[in-house]
């Protein structure tokens, strides 16, 4: 069974509505889950996942600083992420909001690890990972949940 990480900030709730969707897809593919709020994630947690799923609010078209907190304490673990699957998402206020350089800014740092990252399959109408405007309505948590299922999938294939 694939271990999957959930790691999400969340400040107005609408990022972890969508981590909580990530995180029953994943479920629903067989994974064992980890949902986890950054700040609470140590390094053992992504030493020992298969796969690892971030969620971060869009800020200034970047993730948030706690987010990047996370890939800053994740140095010291630099080499021990090589072909972990990951994936990103991420929440806006707007359509405008730099949500695909947020999720970009993400998946930078999981390649800088050498991780493995699962792009957003077109049947969900995505490219690069979950976005929602403002709070996540059916269609992005949906989406947030294929996102789950799929890193679970991938994480299976390569890993167990």
């Amino acid at each position: 069974m694939a271990r999957i990480l959930v790691a999400y900030y969340s400040r107005t709730g609408n990022t972890e509505k969508m981590a909580r969707a990530v995180a029953e897809g994943a479920k629903d593919a067989g994974a064992e889950v980890a949902l986890k709020r950054v700040e609470d994630v140590q390094l053992d947690d992504l030493k020992s996942a298969d796969g690892i799923v971030i969620g971060s609010p869009t800020y200034y078209g970047l993730m948030a600083a706690e987010v990047k907190q996370l890939f800053d304490r994740s140095a010291k673990v630099r080499g021990k992420l090589e072909n972990k699957i990951g994936a990103a998402f991420t929440s806006s206020a707007s359509i405008e909001g730099g949500n695909q350089t947020t999720i970009l800014s993400i998946i930078q740092a999981m390649m800088i690890h050498g991780m493995v990252v699962a792009g957003d399959p077109m049947e969900t109408g995505g490219h690069y990972g979950a976005i929602a405007i403002g709070s996540p309505d059916d269609n992005s948590l949906n989406t947030c949940r294929k996102l789950g299922e799929r890193v679970a999938k991938l994480a299976e294939r390569i890993w167990r």
